[in-house]
């Protein structure tokens, strides 16, 4: 925890934690209070000894393109050092993510008065080194100075779609706009009078008797009785000076929507030029190497840890060549111009190429791929043109930035208002890497092609669309501005397809693999209507030696594969839920983007979906209805 006063550890999380849940920005509700995750100027890295960047040219470059981000020159882990274990109060306790206690407004759970962290009514607690997590703030005040009572966090914030976030204005809120007549800074009460009703609570001021209950700030009345925004990023701490004009929300702590994570990540996957381990290494180190001589090796290869520890395999002229190659390579690219895809379907086009290429990769610590002797089992020949077995991967995320209230989109990244993780353009960004292994499983292009054709003008695929305008209309009402295109980025029938498939496939994988669901995660590689594709790609990818077991590769075995398929298929068939499950679609006016599916048949958990469980009909990859809408309308 940061600040002038308390400077002690509270907690802690998990690298992905940070990219996902506990970023920039975020708050992060400890067992007693609530601490907000401070900006990257305030991290530091002096005494994380032992820590490297993490290195992946192909990311760096994207976020790169970034006009925010243009001077990010590396990709860092999170602060840390080892030593904790052995003594929890030393050195390595002050390593870590600075935070800072939010909010500040705090209840006595013994007398329910409302304190602030600054009023020298709290004392902070935190003996045990060990027990981080039981740090505490308690009420010390009067007839509390003895008895000590817990003080928890005042429960609610305000939050604005630009991003803002800020502490409730309880004063303001309970006078009605005005000030107490009796005092200047009056004591207030809160009471939670319990019901089944929306949140009753009711704030009372004890000097001048004034009360109201917290009701009048959701909804509609919020507008007219809470203040507007006053343009506030604590996580930085700046305002601005005449606030942003919108209508703040009022959340409660702990809602989901208060931060969500802006991300890029990536496969660390061979060159282009593939031509084998030393290419790769290249690319990697290109920063190193970029403006380095060939003469200039030989002082690398003594004083530079990446040079001396990955290259020793090759001479400095095989370096040379290979840094040329390289070169060639990039200036190739710049000089093709055109119009190249960005951010994520740059990203994803890269892995595309090294997942469905014929050709075999040179295995190395990042990328091994394998194919099974025989390739498609002979009773999947018409389901998949190709399986691959990913005994090795490395997942790349980086946080470029984080949004409040609605998540962002990839694809439309203008449509929300992501919020700066510095107050300076940054010069790093924070990373995370897992590695782990996946199943890779090509649909044949003229099935996909031939089904497209034939769903192209059904009801169902209409509704699906209607549906999606709809939503992004609603989703974004407050952000509409002239140009505004509800079709915008529609994914399209043949991702919807591909889509459950892989949800398929992901729910029959966690039952044999021996990984749970929460643990496996999908990329879906369906293209654009210039450039389309046809697979999916299912893989851990857990921070810890559980994603590298084997288990998940073993399922493209022969026989482990049809066994896999035919479950996973003929289970779509029916559910629990039918017929109400089979004959839902999505309708223009309804709050979901999914027709025939549910937690039962297809939804998984959000850590493993990549669109949060939209975009799912079984009717278009089994026949639970019209076989002419099916991918497969004879279930092998």
């Amino acid at each position: 925890m940061h600040g002038e006063t308390h400077r002690r550890r509270v907690g802690s999380v998990r690298p992905s934690h940070l990219m996902f849940t506990s970023g920039v920005g975020s708050l992060v509700d400890l067992p007693n209070f609530a601490v907000l995750v401070r900006g990257l100027d305030d991290w530091d890295h002096t005494h994380a000894y032992g820590w490297e960047p993490i290195v992946e040219p192909r990311l760096l470059a994207e976020v790169r393109r970034q006009p925010a981000h243009r001077n990010v020159k590396e990709l860092r882990p999170a602060p840390w050092t080892e030593g904790l274990e052995r003594d929890p109060g030393g050195p390595a306790s002050r390593v870590g993510v600075p935070t800072t206690p939010f909010p500040s407004w705090f209840r006595c759970t013994a007398c329910d008065e409302l304190v602030r962290l600054d009023s020298d009514m709290l004392a902070f607690e935190n003996a045990n080194p060990r027990r981080p997590h039981e740090a505490r703030f308690t009420h010390n005040v009067g007839k509390h100075k003895k008895a000590k009572p817990l003080a928890v966090p005042a429960r609610f914030v305000l939050a604005c779609t630009d991003g803002h976030l800020d502490e409730f204005p309880y004063a303001h809120f309970v006078h009605r706009g005005g000030e107490c007549p009796k005092a200047e800074n009056p004591q207030l009460k809160m009471e939670d009078k319990g019901g089944n009703v929306g949140a009753n609570v009711e704030l009372t001021c004890l000097v001048c008797g004034e009360s109201r209950n917290m009701r009048d700030a959701g909804g509609e009345r919020g507008r007219e009785n809470l203040p507007v925004c006053r343009g506030r990023h604590p996580h930085l701490g700046t305002f601005e000076p005449d606030g942003c004009g919108r209508s703040p929300k009022p959340l409660v702590l702990g809602a989901s929507n208060q931060w969500f994570s802006e991300l890029l990540s990536t496969l660390a996957v061979p060159s282009e030029q593939g031509t084998g381990e030393l290419d790769s290494l290249v690319e990697k180190y290109w920063e190193m190497l970029e403006d380095t001589p060939k003469e200039g090796y030989r002082t690398l290869r003594q004083f530079a840890p990446p040079m001396r520890d990955h290259f020793g395999r090759w001479d400095d002229d095989a370096v040379h060549e290979a840094v040329e190659r390289h070169r060639a390579a990039l200036e190739g690219a710049q000089e093709g111009g055109g119009e190249a895809a960005t951010g994520h379907q740059a990203l994803r086009t890269a892995e595309w190429e090294a997942l469905s290429s014929p050709e075999d990769h040179v295995p190395t610590p990042d990328f091994a791929l394998r194919r099974p002797e025989g390739g498609v089992p002979e009773e999947l020949r018409g389901v998949f043109a190709d399986v691959v077995q990913a005994e090795r991967l490395r997942e790349v995320r980086v946080l470029t930035g984080f949004t409040r209230l609605d998540s962002p989109d990839l694809d439309d990244p203008l449509a929300v208002q992501t919020v700066r993780l510095s107050r300076e353009e940054p010069t790093w960004l924070p990373a995370s890497e897992v590695r782990g292994e996946g199943l890779f499983l090509r649909v044949p292009e003229e099935l996909l092609a031939g089904w497209e054709k034939r769903v192209g003008h059904s009801q169902a695929l209409e509704l699906h669309r209607e549906a999606y305008g709809t939503y992004r209309e609603k989703r974004y009402s407050d952000r509409i501005k002239s140009g505004f295109e509800p079709m915008r980025n529609w994914p399209g029938a043949r991702y919807v397809a591909l889509h459950t498939l892989s949800h398929l496939l992901v729910r029959a994988i966690a039952l044999d693999c021996g990984y749970n669901a929460a643990s496996l995660s999908e990329r879906v590689y369906a293209g654009t209507e210039e450039d389309p594709r046809g697979g999916v790609l299912i893989y851990t990818a857990v921070p810890d030696a559980e994603g590298t077991l084997g288990g998940l590769v073993s399922q493209a075995e022969p026989e482990r594969l049809v066994h896999l398929v035919r479950k996973a298929l003929r289970g779509a068939m029916r559910c629990s839920s039918d017929p109400l499950c089979a004959e839902r679609l999505p309708r223009a006016q309804a709050d979901f983007l999914h027709g025939a599916a549910c937690h039962v048949c297809l939804f998984v958990s959000e850590t493993t979906c990549e669109h949060g469980n939209r975009f799912l009909d079984r009717r278009f990859v089994v026949p639970i209805g019209d076989p002419e809408l099916a991918l497969y309308p004879e279930v092998p």
